[in-house]
Protein backbone atom coordinates (compact mmCIF):
# COMPACT_ATOMS: atom_id res chain seq x y z
CA UNK A 1 0.00 0.00 0.00
CA UNK A 2 1.16 3.44 -0.12
CA UNK A 3 1.47 5.49 3.10
CA UNK A 4 2.44 8.71 4.35
CA UNK A 5 5.38 7.96 6.58
CA UNK A 6 7.92 9.46 8.60
CA UNK A 7 11.39 8.29 9.05
CA UNK A 8 12.68 11.72 11.66
CA UNK A 9 10.97 13.70 13.78
CA UNK A 10 11.12 17.22 13.05
CA UNK A 11 9.25 19.87 10.74
CA UNK A 12 6.51 18.78 8.55
CA UNK A 13 8.66 18.31 5.96
CA UNK A 14 9.27 14.79 7.56
CA UNK A 15 6.31 13.35 5.57
CA UNK A 16 7.28 11.24 2.75
CA UNK A 17 5.75 8.84 0.20
CA UNK A 18 6.00 5.35 1.00
CA UNK A 19 5.15 1.47 -0.44
CA UNK A 20 4.39 -0.76 2.77
CA UNK A 21 3.10 -4.08 2.95
CA UNK A 22 -0.85 -3.80 3.27
CA UNK A 23 -1.45 -4.46 6.97
CA UNK A 24 -2.58 -8.24 7.61
CA UNK A 25 -6.07 -8.67 9.83
CA UNK A 26 -5.50 -9.82 13.12
CA UNK A 27 -7.93 -11.19 15.45
CA UNK A 28 -10.27 -8.53 17.46
CA UNK A 29 -9.01 -5.87 15.02
CA UNK A 30 -10.93 -4.59 11.66
CA UNK A 31 -9.03 -3.13 8.29
CA UNK A 32 -10.11 -0.35 7.35
CA UNK A 33 -9.86 1.25 3.40
CA UNK A 34 -8.96 4.50 4.66
CA UNK A 35 -10.94 7.28 2.85
CA UNK A 36 -9.95 10.31 4.95
CA UNK A 37 -8.62 11.39 8.14
CA UNK A 38 -7.98 15.04 10.05
CA UNK A 39 -5.19 16.81 11.81
CA UNK A 40 -5.31 17.26 15.82
CA UNK A 41 -2.69 19.03 18.15
CA UNK A 42 -1.07 15.43 19.08
CA UNK A 43 -0.03 14.65 15.45
CA UNK A 44 1.59 17.96 14.97
CA UNK A 45 3.28 17.35 18.37
CA UNK A 46 4.12 13.61 17.82
CA UNK A 47 6.00 14.72 14.29
CA UNK A 48 7.81 17.89 15.99
CA UNK A 49 9.02 16.04 19.63
CA UNK A 50 8.87 12.26 18.68
CA UNK A 51 8.44 10.18 22.31
CA UNK A 52 7.15 9.67 24.74
CA UNK A 53 3.69 8.43 22.80
CA UNK A 54 4.78 8.31 19.01
CA UNK A 55 4.95 5.40 17.17
CA UNK A 56 8.39 3.53 16.29
CA UNK A 57 10.24 5.20 13.19
CA UNK A 58 9.69 4.97 10.35
CA UNK A 59 6.11 5.75 11.40
CA UNK A 60 2.72 5.96 9.58
CA UNK A 61 0.66 9.20 11.80
CA UNK A 62 -2.80 10.71 12.83
CA UNK A 63 -5.52 8.71 14.84
CA UNK A 64 -8.81 9.86 13.05
CA UNK A 65 -9.77 7.43 10.67
CA UNK A 66 -13.01 7.42 8.62
CA UNK A 67 -13.40 4.48 5.70
CA UNK A 68 -14.99 1.29 4.67
CA UNK A 69 -14.30 -1.81 6.39
CA UNK A 70 -12.35 -4.26 4.00
CA UNK A 71 -11.03 -7.58 6.44
CA UNK A 72 -12.83 -8.58 9.88
CA UNK A 73 -10.80 -10.66 12.03
CA UNK A 74 -11.53 -13.33 14.44
CA UNK A 75 -13.71 -12.67 17.11
CA UNK A 76 -14.91 -9.35 15.47
CA UNK A 77 -18.76 -10.12 15.64
CA UNK A 78 -20.17 -5.92 15.15
CA UNK A 79 -18.78 -5.18 12.12
CA UNK A 80 -18.79 -6.63 8.33
CA UNK A 81 -17.09 -6.26 4.97
CA UNK A 82 -18.91 -3.22 3.61
CA UNK A 83 -19.27 -0.90 6.99
CA UNK A 84 -18.26 2.75 6.72
CA UNK A 85 -16.44 3.48 10.03
CA UNK A 86 -14.76 5.97 11.63
CA UNK A 87 -12.42 6.23 14.88
CA UNK A 88 -9.42 7.54 16.42
CA UNK A 89 -7.38 4.41 16.48
CA UNK A 90 -3.49 4.81 16.06
CA UNK A 91 -0.99 7.49 14.96
CA UNK A 92 0.50 6.27 18.80
CA UNK A 93 3.08 3.93 20.19
CA UNK A 94 1.99 0.79 19.62
CA UNK A 95 -0.79 1.21 16.57
CA UNK A 96 -0.01 2.74 13.57
CA UNK A 97 -1.74 5.56 11.47
CA UNK A 98 -4.30 6.62 9.04
CA UNK A 99 -2.68 8.50 6.39
CA UNK A 100 -2.17 5.19 4.44
CA UNK A 101 -4.37 3.61 1.90
CA UNK A 102 -5.63 1.48 4.83
CA UNK A 103 -5.53 0.97 8.23
CA UNK A 104 -5.97 -1.91 11.27
CA UNK A 105 -7.48 -0.78 13.92
CA UNK A 106 -8.83 -2.41 17.16
CA UNK A 107 -12.55 -3.38 16.47
CA UNK A 108 -13.33 -1.90 20.26
CA UNK A 109 -12.38 1.52 18.97
CA UNK A 110 -14.60 1.78 16.16
CA UNK A 111 -18.43 2.78 15.60
CA UNK A 112 -20.45 2.96 12.34
CA UNK A 113 -20.12 6.03 10.33
CA UNK A 114 -23.10 8.79 11.12
CA UNK A 115 -25.31 7.63 7.55
CA UNK A 116 -25.94 11.66 7.26
CA UNK A 117 -21.73 12.89 7.09
CA UNK A 118 -18.96 12.18 3.81
CA UNK A 119 -16.04 10.08 4.89
CA UNK A 120 -14.45 13.76 5.59
CA UNK A 121 -16.84 14.89 7.64
CA UNK A 122 -17.05 12.03 9.68
CA UNK A 123 -13.25 12.17 9.76
CA UNK A 124 -13.15 15.24 12.11
CA UNK A 125 -15.05 14.13 14.92
CA UNK A 126 -13.36 10.74 16.68
CA UNK A 127 -10.66 12.28 18.69
CA UNK A 128 -12.23 15.46 19.75
CA UNK A 129 -15.66 14.42 20.10
CA UNK A 130 -14.41 11.60 22.39
CA UNK A 131 -12.62 13.78 24.61
CA UNK A 132 -15.61 16.69 24.80
CA UNK A 133 -17.72 13.82 26.25
CA UNK A 134 -15.13 12.10 28.69
CA UNK A 135 -14.50 15.54 29.65
CA UNK A 136 -18.42 16.86 30.61
CA UNK A 137 -19.96 13.83 31.05
CA UNK A 138 -17.36 10.71 32.33
CA UNK A 139 -15.09 13.28 34.34
CA UNK A 140 -17.26 16.41 35.49
CA UNK A 141 -20.98 14.94 35.17
CA UNK A 142 -23.10 18.01 33.75
CA UNK A 143 -25.98 18.98 34.76
CA UNK A 144 -28.53 19.75 32.59
CA UNK A 145 -29.18 23.86 34.16
CA UNK A 146 -25.82 24.52 34.93
CA UNK A 147 -24.31 27.28 33.94
CA UNK A 148 -21.08 26.07 32.12
CA UNK A 149 -17.92 27.97 30.64
CA UNK A 150 -16.28 26.36 27.63
CA UNK A 151 -13.37 28.03 26.35
CA UNK A 152 -12.41 28.42 22.37
CA UNK A 153 -16.05 27.54 20.97
CA UNK A 154 -14.41 27.26 17.54
CA UNK A 155 -11.22 24.58 18.25
CA UNK A 156 -11.57 21.25 17.68
CA UNK A 157 -12.28 20.03 21.09
CA UNK A 158 -14.48 23.03 21.67
CA UNK A 159 -16.90 23.38 19.15
CA UNK A 160 -17.98 19.85 20.14
CA UNK A 161 -18.53 21.06 23.58
CA UNK A 162 -20.56 23.77 23.10
CA UNK A 163 -22.68 21.23 21.34
CA UNK A 164 -22.68 18.24 23.61
CA UNK A 165 -23.24 21.27 26.63
CA UNK A 166 -26.34 22.59 24.90
CA UNK A 167 -27.58 19.19 24.35
CA UNK A 168 -27.71 18.51 27.28
CA UNK A 169 -29.39 21.14 28.78
CA UNK A 170 -26.86 22.90 30.47
CA UNK A 171 -26.43 27.14 30.07
CA UNK A 172 -23.97 27.51 27.69
CA UNK A 173 -21.06 30.15 27.72
CA UNK A 174 -17.62 30.10 25.24
CA UNK A 175 -15.14 32.51 24.75
CA UNK A 176 -13.84 33.34 21.49
CA UNK A 177 -10.62 35.38 20.29
CA UNK A 178 -13.17 38.31 19.08
CA UNK A 179 -13.07 37.71 15.27
CA UNK A 180 -16.04 38.11 13.82
CA UNK A 181 -16.23 34.77 12.26
CA UNK A 182 -15.63 32.89 15.20
CA UNK A 183 -18.48 35.15 16.93
CA UNK A 184 -21.26 33.88 14.59
CA UNK A 185 -19.98 30.28 14.29
CA UNK A 186 -20.02 29.87 18.61
CA UNK A 187 -23.68 31.54 18.41
CA UNK A 188 -24.70 28.79 15.64
CA UNK A 189 -23.30 26.26 17.36
CA UNK A 190 -25.69 26.79 19.95
CA UNK A 191 -23.73 28.95 22.74
CA UNK A 192 -26.41 31.19 24.83
CA UNK A 193 -23.54 33.77 25.36
CA UNK A 194 -20.47 34.33 23.61
CA UNK A 195 -17.62 36.19 25.34
CA UNK A 196 -14.23 38.03 23.98
CA UNK A 197 -11.80 37.43 25.88
CA UNK A 198 -9.62 39.97 24.81
CA UNK A 199 -12.65 42.51 25.37
CA UNK A 200 -13.30 41.26 28.72
CA UNK A 201 -11.55 40.26 32.07
CA UNK A 202 -12.38 37.45 33.62
CA UNK A 203 -13.65 39.20 36.73
CA UNK A 204 -15.27 41.32 34.30
CA UNK A 205 -17.27 38.66 32.76
CA UNK A 206 -18.21 36.22 35.38
CA UNK A 207 -19.54 39.61 37.11
CA UNK A 208 -21.66 40.40 34.33
CA UNK A 209 -23.16 36.50 33.98
CA UNK A 210 -22.98 35.46 36.95
CA UNK A 211 -23.45 38.02 39.37
CA UNK A 212 -19.73 37.72 41.01
CA UNK A 213 -20.61 33.75 41.55
CA UNK A 214 -19.19 31.93 38.94
CA UNK A 215 -19.49 29.11 36.70
CA UNK A 216 -20.82 25.67 37.77
CA UNK A 217 -18.10 24.01 35.39
CA UNK A 218 -15.34 25.39 33.44
CA UNK A 219 -14.11 23.74 30.45
CA UNK A 220 -10.26 24.40 29.41
CA UNK A 221 -9.25 23.09 26.19
CA UNK A 222 -6.35 25.58 25.87
CA UNK A 223 -4.22 25.52 28.94
CA UNK A 224 -1.44 27.26 30.15
CA UNK A 225 -2.58 30.72 31.54
CA UNK A 226 -6.28 29.83 30.23
CA UNK A 227 -6.46 27.25 33.37
CA UNK A 228 -5.39 29.69 35.81
CA UNK A 229 -8.39 31.96 34.39
CA UNK A 230 -10.75 28.90 34.60
CA UNK A 231 -9.91 28.80 38.47
CA UNK A 232 -10.58 32.59 37.89
CA UNK A 233 -13.89 31.99 36.71
CA UNK A 234 -15.10 28.71 38.62
CA UNK A 235 -17.93 29.60 41.47
CA UNK A 236 -16.80 27.91 45.29
CA UNK A 237 -17.11 23.88 44.97
CA UNK A 238 -16.99 23.90 41.19
CA UNK A 239 -15.53 21.75 38.52
CA UNK A 240 -12.51 22.50 35.84
CA UNK A 241 -11.73 20.13 33.59
CA UNK A 242 -8.93 20.34 31.24
CA UNK A 243 -7.60 18.78 28.55
CA UNK A 244 -3.87 20.54 28.61
CA UNK A 245 -2.15 20.49 32.24
CA UNK A 246 1.32 19.66 31.07
CA UNK A 247 2.74 22.56 32.55
CA UNK A 248 2.95 24.17 36.23
CA UNK A 249 0.73 26.25 38.00
CA UNK A 250 -0.17 27.80 41.78
CA UNK A 251 -2.81 25.81 42.94
CA UNK A 252 -3.68 28.12 46.13
CA UNK A 253 -6.87 29.78 43.77
CA UNK A 254 -8.33 26.18 43.79
CA UNK A 255 -7.78 25.48 47.63
CA UNK A 256 -9.46 28.44 48.13
CA UNK A 257 -12.96 27.73 46.72
CA UNK A 258 -12.54 23.74 47.01
CA UNK A 259 -12.61 23.35 43.18
CA UNK A 260 -12.34 20.00 41.40
CA UNK A 261 -10.23 19.46 39.17
CA UNK A 262 -10.56 16.76 36.19
CA UNK A 263 -7.49 16.13 33.41
CA UNK A 264 -8.73 14.46 30.35
CA UNK A 265 -6.14 12.46 28.05
CA UNK A 266 -8.06 10.80 25.49
CA UNK A 267 -5.11 8.70 24.33
CA UNK A 268 -4.91 6.50 27.50
CA UNK A 269 -6.74 3.67 26.12
CA UNK A 270 -4.40 3.69 22.76
CA UNK A 271 -1.38 3.76 25.29
CA UNK A 272 -2.44 1.05 27.80
CA UNK A 273 -5.03 -0.83 25.80
CA UNK A 274 -7.67 -0.16 28.92
CA UNK A 275 -10.84 0.88 28.01
CA UNK A 276 -10.98 0.41 24.58
CA UNK A 277 -14.51 -0.13 24.22
CA UNK A 278 -15.74 2.93 26.01
CA UNK A 279 -14.51 4.88 23.17
CA UNK A 280 -16.21 2.96 20.63
CA UNK A 281 -19.45 3.33 22.61
CA UNK A 282 -19.50 7.14 22.63
CA UNK A 283 -18.67 6.94 18.87
CA UNK A 284 -22.22 5.01 18.36
CA UNK A 285 -23.89 7.31 20.51
CA UNK A 286 -22.23 10.59 19.09
CA UNK A 287 -23.51 8.70 15.56
CA UNK A 288 -27.37 8.69 16.89
CA UNK A 289 -26.91 12.46 17.78
CA UNK A 290 -25.29 13.45 14.61
CA UNK A 291 -28.31 11.66 12.58
CA UNK A 292 -30.37 13.25 14.91
CA UNK A 293 -29.55 17.22 13.55
CA UNK A 294 -27.77 17.75 17.11
CA UNK A 295 -23.86 17.57 16.45
CA UNK A 296 -21.95 18.72 13.45
CA UNK A 297 -18.62 19.11 12.55
CA UNK A 298 -16.87 22.57 12.23
CA UNK A 299 -14.38 22.18 9.09
CA UNK A 300 -11.70 24.91 8.27
CA UNK A 301 -12.31 25.54 4.53
CA UNK A 302 -8.88 24.17 3.30
CA UNK A 303 -9.03 20.71 2.42
CA UNK A 304 -5.96 18.20 1.63
CA UNK A 305 -4.94 15.62 0.24
CA UNK A 306 -2.63 12.93 2.00
CA UNK A 307 -0.30 13.55 -0.14
CA UNK A 308 -0.57 17.11 1.45
CA UNK A 309 0.07 16.08 4.53
CA UNK A 310 3.00 18.17 5.15
CA UNK A 311 1.26 21.81 3.97
CA UNK A 312 -1.99 20.54 6.41
CA UNK A 313 0.49 20.33 9.02
CA UNK A 314 1.76 23.68 8.00
CA UNK A 315 -1.42 25.15 8.31
CA UNK A 316 -2.29 24.16 11.27
CA UNK A 317 0.93 25.29 13.12
CA UNK A 318 0.03 28.58 11.26
CA UNK A 319 -2.75 29.05 13.43
CA UNK A 320 -5.14 30.41 10.73
CA UNK A 321 -7.78 27.23 10.75
CA UNK A 322 -11.23 27.51 12.10
CA UNK A 323 -12.28 23.80 13.28
CA UNK A 324 -10.82 20.79 12.31
CA UNK A 325 -8.47 20.54 9.01
CA UNK A 326 -9.60 17.47 7.40
CA UNK A 327 -7.28 15.35 4.72
CA UNK A 328 -8.76 12.84 1.66
CA UNK A 329 -7.33 10.03 0.17
CA UNK A 330 -5.77 10.67 -2.44
CA UNK A 331 -2.89 8.31 -2.97
CA UNK A 332 -2.18 5.42 -5.87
Amino acid sequence: MKAQVIREFGEPEVFHLADLPEPEVEAGYVLIEVSASSVNPVDCKIRRFGPPVAPDLPAILHGDVAGTVVAVGEGVSRFQTGDQVYACAGGVKGNGGAIAQYMLADAALVAKKPATLSFLEAAALPLVSITAWEALFDRAKLQRGQRVLIHAATGGVGHIAVQLAKWAGAKVYTTVSGRQPKYQLAQQLGADVVIDYHAQSVADYVQQYTGGEGFDLVFDTVGKENLDRSFAAARIGGTVVSISTNSSHNLSPMHSKGLTLHVVYMLLPLLYNRGRARHGQILTDLARLVDQGRLCPLMDEQVFGFSQVSQAHRHWESGRAIGKIVLRQDLS
